[in-house]
């Protein structure tokens, strides 16, 4: 995003920036990211953004974990290393479970936390360069596609005018 100009408005609260992009999608603004210190209900509904992948990810990972803990417990247990186990026979589903729940947690989570990786474009040797220095406090940031800027803060300030802005960059 560094060759690309961008205005930043920055606000206090949630309230004034949900009604700031409202506000800016019926004017047409391209909205290129929306900063905030924490998650802000509805947000993802007035970005119109599309509905996160990340659970189904998760389940299918996690639907191969089991499949995986399972199947090894049954391959240890009956073929390789066969053990009687206080008179129990080799195969003994009630026994895998929590092994199998386990593989379960273990591979959906570390499939969402690569997912997230790989989609984020996250690497160790990433560099991080911040749009605004507020975006490291407690302020709520808009960032707006403009080509000219000076145009674009003047039509930004109109159509924006009623809402509590901070600051407009």
């Amino acid at each position: 995003m560094e060759n690309i100009n961008y205005i930043s408005v920055s606000f206090d609260d949630e309230i004034p920036l949900l009604e700031a992009v409202g506000k800016l999608k019926e004017s047409n603004e391209k909205i290129l990211d929306v900063l905030t210190p924490f998650p802000v209900h509805g947000l993802d509904r007035a970005l119109s953004m599309k509905r996160s992948r990340i659970p189904l990810i998760g389940f299918i990972f996690g639907a191969f974990g089991a499949i995986v803990g399972f199947g090894f417990q049954t391959w240890v247990f009956t073929i390789n290393y066969p053990l009687v186990f206080g008179g129990k026979p080799f195969f003994s589903a009630p026994s895998f479970i929590p092994i199998t729940f386990e593989c379960t947690v273990l591979f959906a989570a570390l499939g969402m936390v690569s997912a997230m990786l790989i989609k984020s474009k996250l690497k160790p040797d990433s560099k991080f360069i911040p749009f605004d220095e507020n975006i490291t406090n407690d302020k709520f940031i808009i960032l707006i596609s403009a080509e000219d800027v000076e145009s674009a803060r003047n039509r930004i300030k109109l159509t924006l005018s009623g809402i509590n802005i901070i600051a407009i960059k």
